[in-house]
């Protein structure tokens, strides 16, 4: 493992070993994680990790990992055959990425015109303008696992969705 020290007072060293990586607290110290454990929100403080792992070991729904004043970083795993579902963020730009898994990506002007699809995989990054309509279905065989940068947040800070169904509970519970 190779760490740049750069002269910063705020960089943090995430050491990754055998599938498990380590996250501060809030007095500093670390504690061992592994895709199972519950995840905290670290936003509006200086935070490093390595995105690949975590996304790749997040098995919830979607899991806020920093939300910070004009930007969101959120883990996501959608099952197989599972899709984001149809949404529009009307003051949101989003941007996705794919760390494993095969999916389809759909987006256009209207909801019901989705002219813009393409085939996505691991490396593929997604830019969705604001007030883009879209979706994202996990077409392959093992769970889509990605990871979302909203500019400026668009869930509150610390949410976590198990499943899709919690995410669209608490979005009915926003209304």
């Amino acid at each position: 493992m190779y760490y740049m020290h750069l002269p910063c007072p705020y960089y943090v060293h995430i050491p990754v070993y055998h599938n498990k990586w380590t996250i501060p607290d809030e007095s500093g110290q670390t504690t061992r994680s592994n895709g199972t454990s519950n995840r905290k929100d670290y936003g509006s403080r200086p935070f490093v990790i390595d995105i690949n792992q975590a996304t790749k070991q997040n098995n919830k729904y979607r899991t806020a990992l920093w939300t910070g004043t004009r930007l969101q970083v959120t883990l996501m795993s959608l099952n197989v055959g599972e899709d984001i579902g149809l949404e529009m963020h009307l003051n949101v730009d989003q941007f996705l990425r794919v760390e494993q898994g095969q999916g389809f990506v759909q987006m256009g002007k209207n909801k019901h015109q989705l002219n813009f699809t393409r085939n996505v995989s691991d490396d593929t990054a997604i830019m969705i303008p604001a007030g883009m309509w879209h979706n994202l279905t996990n077409t392959g065989r093992v769970p889509l696992k990605l990871y979302s940068i909203y500019a400026p947040p668009n869930h509150p800070f610390g949410t976590v969705h198990v499943t899709k169904a919690d995410a669209l509970a608490a979005e009915r519970q926003m209304i």
